[in-house]
């Protein structure tokens, strides 16, 4: 009993720090320790057990309460309606780090508390092209967790740093209002700043059922980084929607863009989009050093010569390359498709998309480049 409940608990920290909340082990050890002087089956004892202990500004409170509703399936109690004073409690048990063994006692009824985020968490692993509705408006909130960090690269602009390569002007400096005495070295190092990302979105007949997520995915992604996030959609044609997905709101920003792609569930000629994208794009500079995402299935309707010609321009071009194949995801699959075949020399990852947990692996993967 009691372990589904550190299993519940674990999972819901892993969905909090997915949407910017940095729930640190030693936070997630606290929160378990705090329902265990708690009552498990009540979602008010389990909200404020989540949000004194995993909530470590005034800003996570927001993200806390989004990723409780979505986790739980449940509205965020505002108020601790039982008698006691159960947040004093917590706050001592977080503090002092004091269990409670009555807490397996409690634990009898804990399965139906870790049904509810159990069943997200099934979720998360679900094919996204075999759910139903309900549950895809049910991973629409939890794209919308979602908070990817952008890449970061060296840039030629240096900062003050008690590491690094000695900075010889300003220590001359200070050791000039010492009489000339050199009492300290001043150091600076590269500032970091995000590396472009671009994305580039199979929208054909074929990846139907995964255009909703890849732009939800998008989204986040723009969101995250907005200076530096360019999204395309491929098809038959090259179409760009990244002043789409600038839009706040995901749902409105999935209408802009279906608005603006007229090759929606068409087919796909991915040699040719590529050199359209590489041609009026690319070469100038947006591909140029970037974090390059293509997400397609691979099937390829025109020369795959030609896209494995393009394919070596982008891996020339990109800093790295990832391709997304939500087919990837099940088992025995092998990339046997023209395109696939075409283009796998030249893909540094190749990943799967096909889940919520996929994609979260994408963000990872994204960040670490």
């Amino acid at each position: 009993m009691v372990r589904d409940v550190v299993e519940t608990v674990t999972g819901f920290a892993r969905t909090l720090r997915h949407s910017g909340v940095h729930a640190s082990p030693d936070r997630v050890q606290a929160m378990v320790r705090a329902i265990g002087n708690l009552d498990v089956l009540d979602p008010s004892h389990v909200y404020w057990s989540g949000r004194l202990t995993l909530c470590g500004s005034h800003d996570d409170v927001q993200r806390y309460d989004a990723a409780f509703s979505s986790y739980f399936a449940g509205e965020a109690p505002r108020q601790v309606q039982t008698s006691g004073q159960p947040r004093k409690r917590l706050a001592a048990s977080a503090s002092l780090g004091v269990s409670n063994t009555d807490s397996q006692e409690s634990g009898e009824d804990a399965p139906d508390v870790a049904a509810a985020a159990s069943g997200e968490e099934v979720l998360r692993h679900r094919d996204i092209g075999q759910l139903t509705p309900e549950e895809r408006e049910q991973l629409q909130h939890l794209f919308a967790l979602l908070t990817p960090h952008p890449p970061m690269r060296r840039s030629r602009r240096r900062t003050p740093s008690n590491r690094g390569n000695v900075h010889v002007a300003r220590t001359v400096r200070r050791a000039l209002h010492n009489g000339g005495e050199i009492v300290s070295l001043s150091r600076r190092k590269a500032r970091q700043r995000p590396r472009r990302v671009v994305a580039l979105l199979d929208v054909s007949g074929s990846m139907s059922p995964y255009a909703d997520a890849l732009l939800r995915f998008a989204h986040a992604l723009t969101r995250a980084q907005q200076g530096s996030t360019e999204v395309f959609t491929v098809g038959t044609r090259l179409t760009r929607v990244t002043r789409e997905m600038r839009l706040r709101d995901p749902d409105k920003a999935l209408a802009a863009s279906g608005a603006a792609i007229p090759d929606w569930s068409g087919g796909t000629r991915l040699g040719e989009v590529l050199k359209a994208f590489l041609d009026r794009w690319g070469q100038r500079g947006v591909a140029r050093g970037a974090v390059l995402i293509l997400a397609s299935d691979g099937w390829e309707r025109g020369d795959p010569e030609l896209l494995a010609e393009q394919m070596s321009r982008l891996h020339r071009l990109a800093h790295r390359v990832i391709w997304v194949n939500p087919h990837k995801g099940r088992d025995g699959y092998e990339p046997l498709t023209r395109g696939m075949a075409a283009a796998l020399p030249y893909v540094d990852s190749f990943v799967s998309g096909h889940s919520l947990a996929a994609f979260e692996e994408l963000a990872e993967e994204i960040a670490d480049a």
